[in-house]
């Protein structure tokens, strides 16, 4: 289990998160919502370790990671699919894949087959370069390259940017199978997901944390949340 608890987060003198806190369980997913600007991949960078926090603690299986680097949380178990995909244009589709190797030890350094029964598309296109994918197959590869790391909390900032319908649907399946252990590769994971659209952040969540100016406004089970209270802070 993932808890944020209290955490605060400067750039320079801008107070980004204040007093930030969270949680995410095994077999759900927790969903983060909020317009732009709000502090929502702050807080996933914060998790992931790439940004410091001034205060408050992050906990990981009961261990306190705050102070440890992004590989260390990675190897801990902490898989990130950033904003943007980030993926190497020069490398092939394989090659990008196989850089989920690094925080594996040897023996596992392995693509699971199960990778290619969730993205089809990605076997047929192995030896091509990732710049030559469209943008939704590009997502998939960066979803795909943080699975071959074996996580147990996959993060996902906002997955759906920029990326067809039918690849959202493609998506939108694979985080429900991952969430609900459904692939024997993973077992039980737990998922965060940084949303701005509420259609499909409802469709897949079991936990929500709505933020505003840093903050987190709204939280609690998907099932109590009241629909109207969720979307006043996702209109501009």
């Amino acid at each position: 289990m993932l808890t944020v608890e209290n955490i605060n987060l400067y750039y320079g003198a801008s107070h980004a998160l204040r007093g930030v806190s969270l949680a995410a369980e095994p077999g759900r997913v927790t969903c983060v919502l909020g317009r732009n600007g709000v502090g929502k991949t702050s807080l996933m960078r914060a998790v992931m370790g790439l940004q410091g926090v001034k205060s408050g603690a992050i906990r990981w299986e009961g261990k306190d990671i705050t102070a440890m680097s992004a590989h260390q949380r990675a190897r801990a178990g902490i898989g990130f699919v950033p904003q943007g995909r980030e993926i190497f244009a020069r490398l092939t589709v394989k090659e990008n894949l196989e850089t989920g190797f690094a925080p594996l030890p040897r023996a596992r350094r392995t693509i699971p087959d199960e990778i290619f029964e969730l993205f089809p598309v990605l076997k047929s296109m192995l030896s091509r370069r990732g710049g030559d994918l469209s943008g939704g197959q590009q997502q998939q590869l960066a979803v795909a390259r943080a699975l071959v790391t074996r996580p147990r909390l996959l993060i996902l900032d906002e997955p759906t940017e920029g990326i067809q319908p039918s690849i959202i649907k493609d998506i939108g399946r694979v985080i429900r199978l991952l969430a609900d252990s459904k692939l024997t590769e993973w077992g039980a994971m737990a998922v965060l997901l940084v949303e701005q659209y509420f259609d499909f952040a409802k469709e897949l969540a079991d936990d929500f944390a709505v933020m505003d100016r840093g903050e987190v406004v709204l939280s609690g089970q998907a099932a109590t949340m009241v629909e109207d209270d969720v979307r006043r802070y996702l209109t501009v």
